[in-house]
């Protein structure tokens, strides 16, 4: 996983490009209209039933905008919310709200709604050993803040790309020659570059299975797309060799059973991919 550094960069990015996105040469509306000493004060307003999340995000993206900006807040990350209830209050240059104004609630719009749905579904496991997963289905350029977002729902964090775990799926291990030579490929490219990453490996069937547990070195397999009878074999035939995780269009109706068959981790690309923004607004007070 990347290291916290990493994630901090990650984010300041985000911010950057979405003020310079947003921004540009100035908000001439504002410019146009309020003196550039204008004071105001404004609310996070909540519309809509929900997990708040993206607090802390807020307030990184107010900062960058206009250190003076002062936050007063009543409601942090990870909270239950209800329709009507304030999140905080920003006060300061009117301006500097009003810049910073779409960037916060599209940011927390949907790292709420993230936030969200990843609590329903940590919900759905509870009683079971097994926990929930993003994965890289996320909006480009803005993944930290997505996979923060699962977190704050109290999900746990996938690879966060290509470059901090190795995750061999089928179209590597075909191109490769084979499940078993993409194995070994690997682990010789890794000792080669002195890498130090774990190895996923998916299987589609039952012989797969076979196949990756006659590897060492293989920190989880991927059960994609089993049925539950096969996710309970296939959990069966891994025993302690490694991890188990299973994926493929799994959902609310499903994944009870699936965490059932005895898997550790259950990946959804629908906790970032199909969510629809939390009701939020950023009203002048």
């Amino acid at each position: 996983m990347i290291t916290e550094e990493q994630f901090q960069k990650e984010l300041k990015i985000i911010i950057e490009n979405a003020i310079r996105e947003d921004v540009g040469s100035g908000d001439y509306s504002s410019l146009a209209c309020i003196p550039v000493s204008a004071g105001g004060k404004a609310k996070l307003l909540v519309k809509e039933d929900g997990i708040i999340a993206g607090v802390a995000f807020a307030k990184m993206i107010f900062e960058y905008v206009d250190a003076s900006l002062q936050i007063e807040t009543f409601i942090e990350d990870g909270t239950a919310v209800k329709k009507g209830d304030v999140v905080f209050y920003v006060k300061g240059s009117s301006q500097s709200i009003l810049q910073s104004e779409r960037v916060v609630l599209n940011s927390m719009q949907r790292m709420s709604a993230i936030a969200t749905k990843t609590v329903a579904y940590v919900d759905l496991l509870k009683g079971t050993n097994t926990k929930i997963l993003d994965t890289r289905k996320t909006t480009p350029g803005f993944r930290a803040c997505e996979k923060w977002a699962v977190k704050i729902g109290g999900g746990e964090n996938h690879r966060f790309a290509l470059y901090d775990m190795v995750m061999l799926k089928d179209n590597h291990n075909d191109f490769a020659g084979g499940i078993t030579l993409a194995i070994a490929k690997t682990k010789a490219y890794l000792k080669e570059n002195n890498l130090d990453l774990k190895i996923i490996v998916e299987a589609r069937n039952l012989d797969e299975i076979r196949e990756i547990v006659a590897s060492d070195g293989v920190y989880r397999i991927l059960i994609d797309n089993f049925n539950f009878e096969d996710t309970k074999k296939a959990v069966t035939l891994i025993g302690d060799k490694c991890l188990t995780e299973s994926s493929g269009n799994i959902n609310e109706d499903t994944i009870r059973q699936y965490a059932e068959c005895g898997v550790d981790y259950i990946s959804s690309g629908a906790l970032t991919h199909s969510v629809y923004n939390m009701d939020l607004s950023l009203k002048a007070i």
